[in-house]
């Protein structure tokens, strides 16, 4: 196989095994508080938000360390490792991609106004077979041919030196990745982009987790109520895979910048935040197992809902692309540090609005999700502005 064939081989096995993989996660992400609030009626009480708090609150730490992990074991066993946690995190917990998860969410619960533990199981074992599938796909990974061959008159010896050197090196390597994150971590620019980082921590709380349980509570919507789950989900999916491919070829093109998309973003997220205030009963993130039959500002109707649930993917994927942009522009250099920091902010904003999902109102989440939208918006224009003028001056950034 060629060297061309090679890397294109491997693009397509790691995108079909993180879309099985994520396939399992978010749609278990989407489901884990409505599936875990059916249990509470048992002896079992617990809450599928703590239960992501707790999941997005390791995934931020971890990733401070992910470049030293990497730089010692290698991408593939790195990815193999984290797609069992995965898999064991499914199986085990039974709480915990966008598109066909749903899919199929939508058609197995349809008329079930209550989770029994039969469709418990069938869920989430079909869902731990699908994150499995995806973790051995990695192992199918073709490693690069070696720039040089050993000759023939090598000794033993000097091989072995060789991998003593390499390991030694590979340890620095883990060393010089952590100490990056860390001073990324302070940099002007990183500092205002973890504003807006921040925001999509707390939106992909709202949108993964938050939203289904919503939908799923309110007892207007009448037997579709818990299958609108699997269709919300659906469309949010729809949502970022249309932004995703059409704002990410943008962002290929800074002709217009990248702050027309992310003002898109903003606009976007807002307009959905309003319907999703006038639709959705106050206490539909925080309803008892039987559901709500509050009423918001107008009868809640499942068309708005569900387009809601499109605007949601569509501001996501604007917010997204454009941040990956952007950093891989700032730290072209430095970029497994930069993207580490990245998720590090975002998952830690995602555990913590989580956790204040269990006791805060709808109205005062779609608050706060407000106040760090238009702060992050102001503060990606400003590194996205000081990125133009780099641009224009025809200088290179140099990042720490």
């Amino acid at each position: 196989m060629s060297p061309e064939s090679k890397k294109l081989f491997n693009i397509v096995i790691l995108g079909v095994a993180f879309m099985f993989m994520f396939t399992a996660f978010q749609t278990c992400g989407n489901v884990a508080q409505t599936v875990i609030r059916s249990l509470n009626s048992t002896d079992f009480h617990g809450s599928g938000y703590t239960s992501l708090a707790i999941i997005y609150g390791v995934f931020s730490a971890s990733n401070l360390i992910t470049p030293s992990v990497v730089a010692i074991v290698g991408p593939q066993i790195s990815m193999f490792v984290s797609g069992l946690f995965y898999s064991i995190c499914l199986h085990r917990n039974r709480s915990c991609c966008l598109f066909f998860g749903n899919l199929y969410i939508y058609f197995a619960w349809q008329g079930k106004t209550q989770i029994s533990e039969n469709d418990r199981r069938t869920v989430f074992i079909a869902l731990t077979v699908i994150s499995l599938v995806g973790t051995v796909l990695f192992f199918l990974i073709r490693k690069p041919d070696p720039e040089n061959v050993l000759g023939e008159e090598e000794s033993f010896d000097d091989q072995d030196m060789e991998a003593t050197e390499s390991a030694q090196n590979n340890v620095t390597k883990a060393v010089d990745a952590f100490k990056k994150s860390l001073k990324l971590c302070v940099t002007k620019e990183m500092l205002l982009l973890s504003v807006t980082t921040a925001y999509t921590g707390l939106e992909l709380t709202f949108f993964s987790g938050v939203y289904g349980t919503c939908i799923g509570a309110v007892n207007k919507f009448g037997t579709e109520e818990k299958s609108l789950i699997g269709l919300s989900g659906i469309f949010i999916g729809i949502g970022e895979i249309l932004g995703g491919s059409l704002f990410g070829l943008l962002s290929k093109n800074h002709r217009f910048g990248r702050n027309p998309v992310v003002l898109l973003g903003t606009l976007v997220h807002f307009v959905a935040f309003y319907l999703i205030f006038l639709n959705m009963p106050g206490d539909a993130p925080i309803a008892p197992v039987e559901g709500t039959n509050s009423s918001a500002y107008i009868r809640p109707s499942k068309e708005v809902a569900i387009l809601c649930s499109f605007l949601l993917g569509l501001g996501d994927s604007c917010f997204n692309t454009q941040l990956l942009s952007i950093l891989g522009f700032l730290y072209s250099e430095d970029s497994a540090p930069a993207f580490a920091v990245f998720k590090f902010v975002q998952s830690i904003c995602a555990a913590v609005a989580f956790f204040y999902s269990n006791y805060l109102l709808l109205h005062w989440q779609l608050l706060v999700m407000v106040i760090f939208g238009f702060f992050g918006t102001i503060s990606f224009f400003t590194v996205e502005w000081d990125a133009a003028a780099i641009v224009a001056r025809g200088s290179d950034y140099r990042s720490i």
